[in-house]
């Protein structure tokens, strides 16, 4: 029977894929932190041929100099694939991959130390299935969907039961997940594992040990990268202006309830609607049962549910001033990130919470099922066809507006290494994708001192509007035209009535730094006021964008 759920498994992991290789650059993908900026610097590698660039190398097509580091390592999965194929295949095939891998490590982690019992057949299919149909992050590959797999291959050797694919495993992971992104904090939780383990189980377990510390050196390599920055930091980036601690206690605490219910953008999982009440559901049965002692690691999973997202919550908190503004690591590198574990947490009390229904008799296990179901359904809703494309998201296509930037390009008619470019209302991803040279970008690694510079062109715009001088300053990792009238929006579509009326942009410093052309998704009434000529409209019926092209005089 098992057999048959896994079978049915896969038709639906296929069915829930479908659609990007039957639309192609028709679908409809994220645009948030993948469209808008990851899938453009693939290109922008492949375009440059950077993807082995040396390491004090730059990018001379982004501000005049992105360096090479700032796009991370060749070792990664996700970077040849989009060398090696079109962005729009190479996206869909990495999905296919992280998700298959996802089912497969929560089915194996679920089978050999969870539910090994042959009557949880449908628990661990159904719920492994769920775990691979979130909607993850598709740059993060299995930095958070890979957990699982991880997970299972730790806890064979922390039991002494480990073999040859264990060790490939966690030599292998590193090759397509990030480990700042989602790694580096599951194996810290190891190693709390393992120095619970010594301490108050007096088990000091060198194999575990041993692969806690093989898969971090696997990873160092593979990030070579991001090693040689942090040792060779050289001049100061964007990052060093980063400001995270800006909540105050009431905002921190409403933000545990926030991120506990709703979950983060970039490790989503869906579970507020039937994962969250199921677990209160089988809590108060082991309180009314008192099964503490038998649900010991249910209960840590649902307490440590809520950590992390305390965690999250009070890593922004202002209490933090002191100390991040005297150690720059707490500012440069996101401790908050130990919440990515969630969605490994969150699908094991699912699993769990099915379980304690199942014992229960019949009804509760009509229950479970239901529960089961009902939440595959709700991942389908949020099937990034059926979520971005109901809230009018451009398409693939549409977004990149290949013909038409490429038409603009012919009305420029110079090369386009000779001319730089910005954008206003538009993200910059959109023309590095086809090839111009751009002063704006999306990247939270660039010299500090091109920061200030850039700044300098939108000074005034900033200070119309504390929210975006706020955002700049104590981020700057969108180093975009920001537009007081515009405020937080960077994509205005071909069917907006915005106008900006009142635009103050130092377009003397624009064309300092190379600047000769921007690109703009709004018209701009006062254009000449801030020395700037209207040359074109541009309108394609494949583009999500009306195109006003404006020449720095």
């Amino acid at each position: 029977m098992e057999t048959k759920y896994i079978m049915a498994a896969s038709v639906l992991i296929g069915l829930y894929l479908a659609p990007m290789f039957l639309l192609g650059e028709n679908s409809h993908i994220r645009l948030h932190d993948n469209l808008d900026s990851n899938i453009a610097w693939y290109k922008v590698l492949r375009d440059n041929q950077q993807l082995f660039g040396p390491i004090d190398d730059t990018i001379v097509q982004i501000i005049n100099g992105l360096p090479r580091n700032a796009f991370g390592t060749e070792f990664s999965g996700i970077q040849w694939l989009h060398y090696l194929l079109p962005s729009m295949t190479a996206y869909a095939v990495s999905q296919v991959i992280v998700r298959v891998f996802a089912f497969l490590g929560m089915y194996l982690l679920l089978k050999k130390h969870f539910l090994r019992e042959e009557q949880y057949g449908f628990i661990r299919v159904f719920t492994a299935l769920a775990f691979s149909l979130t909607p993850f992050w598709p740059s993060g590959m299995l930095s958070t969907l890979g957990h699982p797999l991880a997970l299972y291959a730790f806890l064979n050797l922390r039991n002494r039961d480990s073999s040859f694919k264990d060790w490939l495993i966690l030599a292998l992971l590193p090759f397509y997940s990030s480990f700042v992104l989602g790694f580096f904090f599951f194996l810290a939780a190891m190693g709390l594992l393992w120095l619970y383990d010594g301490i108050f189980r007096k088990r000091w377990n060198g194999r575990f040990f041993g692969g806690i510390l093989f898969m971090t050196s696997v990873y160092l390599l593979v990030e070579y990268r991001l090693v040689y920055s942090l040792v060779f930091p050289g001049e100061p980036n964007s990052r060093d202006e980063y400001f995270s601690a800006y909540l105050s206690f009431a905002q921190s605490f409403r933000l545990i309830f926030k991120n506990y219910i709703a979950g983060h953008t970039h490790v989503l999982t869906l579970h507020q609607f039937i994962i969250m009440p199921l677990s209160f559901l089988a809590l108060w049965f082991i309180i009314r049962d008192k099964r503490w002692k038998n649900e010991k690691i249910f209960v840590f999973l649902f307490v440590l549910n809520f950590v992390l997202s305390a965690w999250y919550a009070f890593w922004f908190y202002e209490g933090w001033d002191y100390l991040k503004e005297r150690v720059s690591l707490l500012n440069a590198f996101n401790f908050a990130r130990f919440h990515f574990m969630r969605p490994l947490v969150l699908y094991l009390l699912f699993a769990l919470s099915c379980r304690l229904m199942w014992k229960r008799g019949m009804k509760w296990r009509q229950l479970a099922k239901i529960a089961m179901i009902a939440q595959l359904f709700i991942l389908f809703l949020g099937n990034p066809e059926v979520y971005y494309g109901k809230r009018n998201t451009p398409s693939f296509k549409e977004f990149y507006a290949e013909e038409q930037f490429k038409e603009i390009e012919d009305f420029i008619g110079k090369p386009q290494d000779s001319y730089r470019v910005a954008s206003i209302g538009l993200h910059p991803a959109i023309s590095q994708y086809n090839g111009f040279y751009t002063l704006d970008t999306y990247n939270n690694y660039y010299p500090l001192t091109y920061k200030h510079q850039f700044r300098e062109i939108i000074e005034d715009e900033l200070d119309k509007n504390k929210r975006l001088k706020n955002y700049f300053d104590n981020w700057g990792g969108r180093c975009y035209i920001f537009v007081d009238e515009l405020g937080k929006k960077y994509d205005y579509g071909k069917n907006s009535k915005k106008k900006i009326r009142e635009l103050k942009l130092n377009t003397e410093v624009f064309k300092e730094m190379g600047g000769e052309y921007f690109f703009s998704s709004v018209p701009i009434l006062n254009a000449s006021v801030n020395g700037l000529e209207l040359l074109e409209v541009f309108d394609h019926e494949d583009s999500a964008w009306r195109i006003y092209l404006y020449h720095a005089v």
